[in-house]
């Protein structure tokens, strides 16, 4: 099922010149300089590696090599056992059958190169996936710990109003206490929600590799699926992780195959040049002279014909295939998780879209009511116990509606990676070209120098451990949805409408 708007485009919306930073930034920074990331890159170009270094167990392979003897004692003479000689060799092998050990190997290889590229596609879902996550929950704490400072303003407002009306007469001890209590734990709270601001920060850090700056709200997500199955249906035919286990399964089948060639037969041809020099020693005393030196191009056949082998090749077989076996049961498992994981994303999303419905009807229930008891309470017909429980049922309702807008973007988020459609490709990040595995395979996969030995490795991604301590200040307004005019409310009322207590 193909989204009518991609993603890319919806992110674009948020990457606006504003000094705010956006989720579209975050983004394209972790694709950066995420270190999950560019280390899941290292592992692949070493997968790369695997193909050539299969190739090379098929391919003519040339060598030399030379040696000078001295014979110290010698009980013949010269002619039988010069004193001394020198011996050179070059030659070529060249590997003519090997039982399909060879093609099969790469086959295997070459497989697992597409597996890793499938699992390098999953580890960039996955890490924008928590990046989101992550976004989301500097937000929703931000959100918290306003309405958290909010809600502490109001019952310091509260309370100070009760020690007046208990100065006159109007409350007693018990309200007064009550609001103390109540005070107390809404700085309890405050604290708590601050901590968890706090670790959402540095979270956010870690994942992005900078502090949040005043983040704006992320873009709507686009046209998610309209039932669990269809999520499914995508998700089984483009879930990278999937993918990759398949592919996984798909090499252990030559890898059998590599196995079963130890019983076969191998064929080899050398030729070479071989050079011989007795350095004056042959013959020599004898009374006459010979030939010193002497070289020979020799042509070898090698023939090697497995006939018993203690077992190891059949126990290797049973190893490949006890193998395949495991293989294809995590590919089993793998398709579970991704069916498991779409139809989970979209009940939370669905689920949190209701809760957001109904969080925001509570709030806006919640204020009126608390205006209604306020206003009952300048008349006698409500307590401070009323009040101060209205107002935390607001509050309630509040950090539950904020909740709730942050499970359903990231249930969103994480139904789209597990249709395999919340990758660098679909999100169309800015900050160069994507990092395309192709490449270095392209470059690799037939290379036959033994001197191109490839870059020494640089660490990509920063550190951060230059970056400030994070801490709970809030710069970003709190939303006016769920802002509570403290001033224009009044928390208490003193006069002859005072309830007598």
């Amino acid at each position: 099922m193909k989204r009518a708007v991609p993603l890319a485009a919806l992110l674009s919306l948020a990457a606006t010149p504003a000094a705010a930073d956006t989720l579209r930034e975050a983004l394209a920074r972790a694709y950066r300089e995420n270190p999950t990331l560019t280390g899941s890159r290292a592992q692949q170009r070493a997968t790369d590696e695997t193909v050539p270094i299969a190739r090379a167990a098929g391919i003519p392979t040339l060598g030399t090599n030379a040696g000078y003897n001295e014979n110290f004692l010698q009980t013949g003479n010269s002619l039988t056992n010069p004193a001394r000689q020198l011996t050179a060799f070059a030659g070529v092998t060249v590997p003519v059958y090997q039982g399909g050990a060879v093609k099969n190997s790469v086959r295997a290889a070459e497989t697992r190169v597409e597996a890793g590229q499938a699992g390098l596609r999953s580890t960039e879902a996955t890490t924008f996936t928590d990046v989101v996550a992550a976004y989301n929950n500097v937000l929703r704490d931000e959100a918290i710990v306003g309405l958290n400072t909010q809600n502490v303003r109001v019952l310091d407002t509260n309370l100070r109003a009760s020690r007046d009306r208990f100065q006159v007469g109007d409350l007693t001890r018990t309200d007064v206490a009550q609001s103390e209590a109540r005070l107390s734990l809404a700085r309890a709270q405050l604290q708590s929600a601050q901590a968890n601001l706090v670790s959402s920060r540095e979270n956010y850090v870690r994942l992005v590799g900078q502090a949040p700056g005043v983040l704006e709200p992320p873009p709507p997500l686009p046209n998610l699926p309209n039932s669990p199955d269809a999520a499914v249906d995508v998700a089984l035919q483009n879930n990278p992780a999937l993918l990759a286990a398949q592919k996984t399964r798909d090499a252990t089948a030559y890898d059998v195959r590599v196995a079963q060639a130890g019983r076969l037969p191998q064929v080899g041809v050398t030729v070479g040049e071989q050079y011989n020099n007795f350095l004056g020693s042959l013959g020599a005393g004898q009374g006459f002279t010979t030939v010193q030196s002497g070289a020979a191009t020799t042509l070898g056949l090698q023939l090697q014909l497995p006939i018993f082998q203690g077992g190891r090749v059949s126990a290797q077989i049973r190893q490949a295939r006890a193998l395949r076996g495991q293989a294809i049961e995590n590919a089993t498992a793998t398709e579970r998780q991704v069916i498991a994981s779409a139809r989970s994303a979209y009940a939370i999303w669905r689920s949190s879209l209701e809760v957001i419905a109904s969080a925001e009807t509570a709030v806006n229930a919640n204020k009126l009511s608390l205006e209604g008891v306020r206003a009952e309470n300048s008349v006698g017909n409500r307590t401070i116990l009323d009040i101060l429980n209205a107002e935390q049922e607001l509050l309630n309702s509040q950090v539950t509606l904020v909740t709730a807008r942050r499970d359903a973007y990231v249930a969103g988020f994480a139904l789209l990676a597990a249709m395999g459609e919340a990758e660098a490709r679909d999100l169309g990040l800015d900050g160069g070209p994507l990092y395309d595995p192709t490449v270095n395979y392209g470059q690799v996969r037939r290379s036959i120098s033994d001197f191109r030995d490839g870059p020494q490795p640089q660490a990509e991604a920063p550190g951060t451990r230059n970056i400030p301590a994070q801490n709970a200040t809030v710069t970003r307004p709190l939303d006016p949805a769920l802002k509570s005019d403290v001033d224009r409310t009044p928390a208490l009322t003193t006069g002859e409408n005072a309830p007598n207590r």
